[in-house]
Formats: structure tokens, sequence, C-alpha cells
């Protein structure tokens, strides 16, 4: 299934590690670093793999068709229901396996178990609703696609426990070998559906028998499936530890653990999910799905920055928990905020910058979207500010707090879709994001203020802010109309914000230059 980022949900055992021990030694120090950097390059190589299948996808399914929003539409709604299934038994496995830890088997087949009953339930009713649920779906005339998402969101999500079980025990090699072998896989099959099936439908038909030209989206999601129930095989040594019974105290237990996080966990991805699921009950038919297909397409655009940062955010949280009992946290959260933004917007010019280039990762077809990649980023970049800003709730065990914004945001979004979608098509899906993540940002940082006070450098923060967004706006205004000029003139503008940066951050950068310098002079 396509990767979803839940990793402000999850605990990583980097963070268990360091929970858990105030002074660190210099082992587990190395240990740390170890693991964040196979956990966080896995994630960041997976997602960049995979996200070579858009151009793929995009070049071979016409934008006309509305077949890419079937995909936008369907993989969000897994989205979704990865998160129900699931019901925050990972974060809820680590705890209860690390407060019982001579019965962390019990532990894990009672989360197994409990997860993958759950997962059964859910392809049963599917199943015996088909007729309902596909109606309801808009996609009464392809009900293979539901019950295939179906079987594919219930393995997955009883596969995640496994995960979990690899990162409780340190096993972060077989983690990112499991994770880039999906990806690897999946790729291998796409690339053969979509660029030799053709070819040998036409010269050996007799071979290509099962094959079905106009069946392109129906592949996308048979390949999922192949691949998703296949990876189940690397799992077999873990299979072997499952304990058939339920431990009904246990799991009584769990359960007043997890719905707390089950809540937020839904409402998270609400956030993120919610206006594709939406949007063709609100532009109904097959130009909903057209218009789907091209804001699915530029979404994945901007979703660049999603891998840039995700290197940060695997790293940021062991970093906070870790350091949670160190007089000078606070101060240290406070600057890490603030390079994190100037790294966020450099990423946000870098990508409005070269524009013209990026915008044939997907196919001209769905070009017309790309005036949502700005606003799309910088809904991205509120949302990663606010998982900044959630630390306060969760270093204070107040995680509720966390649900209640989210679910604030998420009315918000919903509003600014409901609204205007009807009116501005996709437009509205890109400011319903800005609108959402901006309102959770702003209740978390004034009620964390008086709970948990961090400070913030805001006039450094606005200041790059205002930096980076006039630049923008001047290369907008000063577009020559070729696009080779265009490119030099973005390149200047984007190496002020870098000057500006290394001037006003030179006491930080200042130790790390010269240590460059001395290693060219000794070269």
């Amino acid at each position: 299934m396509k990767e979803t980022d839940t990793s402000t949900l999850q605990t990583s055992p980097s963070a268990r590690a360091s929970t858990n021990a105030p002074n660190p030694s210099a082992n587990s120090l190395k240990r740390l670093f170890s693991d964040t950097m196979i956990y966080g390059l896995s994630s960041i190589v997976g997602r960049f793999l995979n996200y070579l299948l858009v151009p793929l996808y995009t070049y071979k399914i016409a934008a006309t068709s509305g077949g890419y929003g079937v995909v936008t539409e369907i993989y969000a709604y897994t989205a979704l229901l990865l998160v129900i299934l699931t019901f925050g038994m990972e974060t809820t496995f680590f705890f209860f396996a690390n407060q019982y830890k001579d019965r962390a088997d019990k532990v894990f087949s009672t989360a197994a178990l409990a997860v993958g009953g759950v997962s059964a339930l859910f392809v049963l009713l599917v199943v015996l609703f088909e007729g309902p649920v596909t109606s309801l779906m808009g996609y009464s005339a392809h009900p293979e696609f539901v019950v295939m998402m179906a079987v594919v969101v219930a393995v997955d999500a009883f596969q995640a426990i496994f995960f979990a079980l690899l990162r409780f025990q340190g096993r972060a090699w077989k983690f990112a070998i499991m994770k880039l072998l999906f990806i690897v896989l999946s790729m291998g099959m796409n690339l053969f559906i979509f660029l030799l099936a053709p070819g040998l439908y036409e010269s050996h038909p007799s071979l290509m028998g099962w094959y079905n030209p106009d069946y392109q989206v129906g592949y996308i999601f048979v390949v999922n499936l192949i691949c998703t129930t296949g990876m189940t095989l690397g799992f077999l040594p873990e299979l072997r530890k499952l304990r058939w019974g339920v431990d009904r105290k246990l799991l009584g237990e769990m359960l007043r653990y997890t719905w707390p996080l089950l809540l937020l966990g839904i409402v998270g991805m609400l956030n993120q999910v919610a206006d594709k699921i939406c949007y063709n009950h609100l532009v109904p038919g097959e130009e909903g799905r057209v218009q789907l297909g091209i804001y699915g397409a530029c979404f994945k655009i901007a979703m660049i920055m999603g891998m840039i940062t995700q290197a940060f955010r695997y790293a940021y949280e062991p970093f906070v928990f870790g350091g949670a009992r160190e007089s000078n946290s606070r101060e240290s959260q406070a600057q890490v905020m603030k390079y994190f933004i100037i790294f966020a917007l450099l990423a946000f010019l870098v990508v409005m910058a070269y524009l013209d280039i990026l915008k044939y990762i997907i196919s001209p077809g769905y070009w017309e979207g790309l005036r949502v990649v700005p606003i799309v980023m910088m809904g991205e970049i509120l949302m990663s500010i606010y998982f900044n800003l959630s630390f306060w709730y969760k270093l204070t065990k107040k995680t509720w707090w966390g649900a209640v914004f989210s679910a604030i945001g998420c009315a918000v979004l919903l509003a600014v879709n409901i609204i205007f979608v009807p009116k501005v098509g996709y437009m509205a899906c890109a400011w319903g994001s800005v609108a959402g993540y901006g309102v959770c940002v702003l209740l978390s940082y004034f009620v964390g203020r008086s709970k948990y006070p961090v400070p913030y450098p805001l006039k450094a923060i606005a200041g790059y802010f205002v930096l980076a967004l006039g630049l923008y706006a001047l290369s907008v205004w000063l577009r020559p109309a070729s696009t080779g000029w265009s490119l030099v003139l973005n390149t200047g503008l984007l190496l002020v914000y870098v000057a500006v940066v290394v001037y006003n951050e030179r006491e930080l950068l200042r130790p790390m230059l010269s240590k460059l310098r001395s290693l060219v002079s000794h070269r």
C-alpha cells in the first residue's frame, strides 16, 4: 500500500531507549544514530522509489480519463482505514512490551491477534455488503477495486504489528529490507504492466490472454494486492511467536490505553485525506474524478518537501524525548524549530524555483493544476510546524490536547472544502489544508505557551517567512517569458535567501565552515 506518514503516532526504539536512559552511554548514542539512519534512509529511499511511480501513472493514464482520480481517492481511503484497523496498537505494543518485558511475547500475540481479528472482520463485512459499499463509494462498475482495497489494508494493518516487533527488538536492518523489498517488487511489477505488457500483448497475444489494455487502473490495485500479501512470507519466523488465544485482562488494559491514540490518529489522518475522500461527493460524476486526478498528481510534486523533511522528523522525536530532562531542552527545541523552518522554506523556494523542470514528473495533461503546488507546500510546512509544536503535550502526557487541536483543524478543513470546492474546485482543497493546519499551529502554540512554554524566536521565524514569500512573489512578478532566463532569475533569488541565512546564522555556521576550510587546505 502507499506509504503513509504516521511517525507522529509511533514510538521508535530510539525514543524508547532515550526515554529510559537520561544519561545515555556512547554506545547507546551510537546505536541511536545508527537506527535513525537505517529507519530514516529506508523510509526516504522507499518513498522516493514509490514516488517514481507517479510519472509512470500520469504518463500512461490520461488526465481526462479520471483514472488517476480513482487511484488518488482509493489510496486516501486506505490511509484512513489503516489508522482505524491498527487503532494505535503499534504504540500500545511498545508501551506494554516495555512495561511487561518478561511477557513481551504475550503482549505481541495479544496485539497481533486483536488487530488481525478486527482486520478479518472488516474484510468479511466488505465482502458481505459489497453492493451497498461500492454503490456508496461510486464504484458499482468496479466492485473489485473496493474488495482489493479492503484486503490490502487489512493485511497492511496486521503486518504493522510485525514491523513494530522488529523495531522493539532493534532489528532495524530487517525492517528496512522488508520495506524496500516491497517497493522494489511493486515497481518491477508496475513497470512490466505499463511498459512491457502492452507490447507483448501485441506481439505475443497467446501468452498475454490474461492482459486487458483497458484495465490499467485495476492493475495498480492487483499489483498492490500481490505485493502486500506476498510480504507476509517474510514474517514467517515472527508468525511462529504468536500464541493463539488472547489474554483478556491484558487486552482490556491495552484497549483502555489505545483508544485516545485511535481518536488522535483518525483525526490526524483526516486532516491529510479528507479533501480527497470528499471531493467526488462535492463534485460528482466523471468531472469530479478528472479534477481529483489532476489535484492528486500535482499534490505529488509538493510532496517532495515531505521526503526532504522526513529525515528530520525521524531524528527529531528521539532528540526531544531523550533531552526532555536536560535544563536547556526547551531552548534547544526553540532553536531546532527555527532551523527546521529555515530548511523547509529553502525546500519551498527550491521547488518553486525549478518547477519548470520538476513539472515533467507528471504528464503535461495534468499541468493545469500546478497552481496548487505552492499552496500545498505551505500547508505541508504548517503541518510540520504543528508536529514540532506537538511535543509539549507528548512530554506532559496530555495527548488528548492533540486530538482536540486536530479535530478543530479537521473541522476547518472540511468547512473550507464543503463551502468552496463546488465553486472553485481543487484550489479549495489546497487552501483548506493551509487553513486547517494554520488553526492547529495557533491553538497548539497559544495553549502550549501556558502549559509548557518554549522560547521560540518568533521575530526571526517571521522574518524568514517574509523573506521567502517575498522572494517567491518577486519571482512570479519578474518572471521572464523565456524558461531559461526564468531559471536564472530564480537561482539568483534562491542565492539571496541562502546568503541572508548564512549571514544571520554565521555564529552557528562558523565552526562548520572552519572545519570545511581545514579539510580543503589539508588536501
